[in-house]
């Protein structure tokens, strides 16, 4: 994050905080307090992104795993950007990373599930009788205002690793099968917050939890891709553990830990679209999501079928989920039966909830 960070503070952050609190602001403020604050500390400005011309001037680095801990470069002095918090600053990092990850989660969210509704969601499922009415809209506005508070939850552990407590790091030594560690990171990535998610997701299906946490996102029992991130906070940040647990654990590349950020995003987006293109027994891709969202207790996993086979939560996708001539009424009514049964069985007396009323729902198909 410290890649990303940099960018954001050349770019906007130092001038915003320059103007918005800047230096000068330091006369007004006793010096036992600056120095408890690390007010204008005076470190700063370059992190592992201009490495390489740390070492062509041959400058040293105060730090080289803690961001903002360099020397100035090129000639920039202490005033270049002077602000009464430096890039040191904690309270500074907070705010900054906040604003970038949900800046950023609002964009990749919104940008790949529209791409996903425009070229691949299958549309038959607004034909579904449990497709809820203005469903997108109410996924959207869920999701956009849980956005924020997942990224504040998860702004401790960018802040961890701003300050050097994670195994990330940057360069790749082609020379000694750097190239081929990489692919083993991704592996290993993928296999480990798979295990990780499995996990999380079983815990938050237990009953006491899931009326509490996991109960919203399974208010869209057939998806669109909007309903990809339509999760209370709480919930989402759970399930996001697992990604921010690897890197403080085993060792991964800078870039390679953003590009899977992304790839996870896009991936969340893909398994709530509808289309259904393979019925993989080892890929736990959109069938087995829909699974999942249609009988809740099957079908946990984010990457794999792996640990719902262990676990024995696997649960193979109908094939009228892949055959559009097998999506007819009398298939419908037989799903929308089963999922009032597994709605009591998880909810109890409130499944009387009129969003959930079987009455209703088998009038669509009538």
């Amino acid at each position: 994050m410290d890649l990303v960070l940099e960018v954001c503070d050349s770019f906007l952050f130092d001038k915003l905080y320059s103007t918005v609190l800047p230096a000068s602001l330091a006369a007004g403020i006793p010096p036992q307090w600056q120095q408890r604050l690390v007010l204008n500390a005076g470190v700063n400005n370059q992190t592992l992104l201009q490495d390489s011309l740390f070492h062509l001037n041959n400058l040293p680095r105060v730090s080289k795993e803690v961001y903002g801990e360099t020397p100035f470069l090129l000639g920039m002095t202490k005033d270049t950007f002077g602000s009464l918090l430096g890039r040191t600053n904690i309270l500074r990092q907070v705010l900054s990373l906040w604003a970038v990850v949900t800046v950023f989660g609002w964009m990749l969210y919104l940008m790949s599930a529209s791409f996903s509704y425009m070229f691949i969601f299958d549309r038959s499922v607004f034909n579904h009788p449990r497709y809820l009415k203005n469903q997108m809209a109410l996924e959207i506005k869920l999701a956009i205002s849980a956005i924020p508070w997942m990224s504040l939850l998860t702004v401790p552990w960018f802040a961890l690793e701003l300050h050097g407590y994670s195994k990330l790091y940057f360069y790749v030594d082609t020379k000694n099968h750097g190239i081929r560690n990489i692919l083993l990171e991704f592996l290993s990535f993928i296999f480990f917050t798979d295990c990780g998610v499995y996990f999380g997701h079983r815990f938050l299906h237990y009953p006491p939890v899931y009326k509490r946490l996991h109960k919203p996102h399974h208010k869209w029992l057939v998806c669109t891709p909007f309903a990809s991130h339509a999760f209370h906070p709480v919930d989402g940040y759970i399930q996001s553990l697992p990604y921010h647990l690897y890197p403080m654990l085993m060792p991964l590349n800078k870039v390679s830990y953003l590009l899977l950020f992304t790839f996870v995003n896009c991936w969340t987006v893909m398994i709530h679209d509808g289309n259904h293109m393979a019925n993989s027994r080892v890929v736990n891709g959109t069938a087995c999501h829909t699974v999942h969202h249609l009988y809740f207790n099957y079908n946990y996993g984010q990457f794999t079928t792996l640990w719902d086979r262990i676990g024995g939560s696997y649960r193979r996708p109908e094939d009228e989920l892949f055959d559009p001539g097998l999506k007819d009424e009398e298939t419908m009514k037989r799903q929308v039966q089963e999922i009032e049964s597994y709605i009591k069985e998880v909810e109890g007396d409130e499944a009387s909830d009129r969003v959930y009323g079987t009455e209703e729902s088998l009038k669509k198909v009538n």
